[in-house]
């Protein structure tokens, strides 16, 4: 099962993942910090930046976490995981203008 081995926040609310075997992907978290326990990791990038990994997954102060399924697969694993990659980039989303 692949976990996340470590956790480098970019601009914005974007984060590089290293995953267990290797691969490196970028994610958007924008979308998925919702919801009253995210609401002060959202508004404030200096508590966003100190997200760091435990037991495979992102975590901030408070113990604050997010399923490592979601931020690997965006959803549940896969059934075949030995056959299916994460994406090695998820496109930011644009603000509407």
């Amino acid at each position: 099962m692949l976990e996340i081995r470590s956790v480098e926040p970019l601009g914005g609310r974007l984060v590089r993942l290293e995953l267990s075997d290797g691969t490196v992907v970028d994610r958007d978290l924008t979308e998925l910090l919702s919801g009253p326990i995210f609401e002060p990791i959202l508004a404030d990038e200096v508590l966003f930046r100190r997200v760091y990994v435990d037991y495979g997954t992102l975590v901030w102060p408070g113990e604050v976490d997010i399923a490592p399924e979601t931020l690997i697969w965006d959803g549940p694993y896969p059934r075949n995981e030995a056959d299916r990659r994460p994406d090695p980039f998820m496109r930011p989303r644009r603000p509407p203008r």
